[in-house]
């Protein structure tokens, strides 16, 4: 629990699998009310189940395509119309671990999958911050962590649109933080090492991840609940005068 976040409205986009969900959860112990949003609406609907079981803040879920300029202003206003504000938005929403992607280099990755990542990871983050971004002017405060990735910062092989979309996720919160300061919202980066965020990771998954430890200070595989603590300390009071930013946890893997 963090200070200061009782009470707040907080959409977490992807809330209703693996990272979101330990998202919502955080948020829902430190007494926020949660808008678990997903593409997912039957798992979102189960996530604001268990947190209204957690909590008598109130929760509540929103089905949603964040690459999808309506779905998304739906989202927004269906909070609004609920909660009256929006505090908080984490855009956490992505193709990575629960829907699959390819894995090889650039000569194996479609024009077309190349495209889909780009309107989830990066078009969806704009879609979202633009839906909420009236809400939060008028209220002259509002909070926004974007989800990134450590493999922004360092470039592996494989994988190259999404890491190019999580490396456009930050440059893009970077100039969008500098265009809404002057409306008391803050913009900011958490980039997330090789997390086991799958619900029921298989044999190779498990490898994967236990692959990567050696590059780590911090030799263990990382979970959701390891994020948690940097998204509610962006989302909180205690980050009122830092934006721009980018918080990476990742075990010491990117000493940035």
């Amino acid at each position: 629990m963090i200070e200061g976040l009782q009470g707040k409205v907080v959409i977490v986009t992807g809330g209703g699998h693996g990272i979101g969900k330990a998202y919502c959860e955080g948020f829902t112990k430190s007494g926020s009310r949660v808008v678990v949003a997903d593409i997912d609406g039957e798992a979102a609907e189960k996530v604001a189940a268990d947190m209204g079981k957690l909590s008598e803040a109130g929760s509540m879920a929103v089905t949603v395509d964040v690459s999808d300029e309506e779905s998304a202003n739906q989202m927004v206003a269906k909070t609004v119309e609920r909660f009256g504000r929006v505090d908080v938005l984490i855009n956490n929403a992505s193709i990575f671990a629960t829907i699959p992607m390819s894995r090889g280099r650039i000569e194996e990755i479609s024009i077309e999958e190349w495209d889909k990542l780009m309107s989830v990871n990066l078009k969806g983050v704009f879609l979202c911050c633009r839906a909420v971004l009236p809400q939060m002017r008028q209220q002259k405060s509002g909070k926004i962590v974007n989800i990134a990735s450590g493999t922004a910062l360092y470039g592996p092989p494989g994988r190259i649109h999404y890491v190019a979309s999580k490396a456009g996720v930050m440059g893009f919160s970077r100039t969008l933080a500098r265009e809404v300061g002057d409306d008391n919202i803050q913009v900011n980066i958490l980039c997330p090492g090789s997390t086991l965020s799958e619900e029921n990771p298989t044999e190779e998954i498990l490898k994967m991840r236990q692959s990567n430890l050696g590059a780590r200070a911090l030799k263990r595989v990382q979970v959701p609940q390891d994020l948690v603590g940097g998204v509610l300390f962006m989302s909180s009071p205690l980050a009122d005068f830092m934006t721009g930013q980018t918080l990476v946890v990742d075990g010491g893997q990117n000493m940035h």
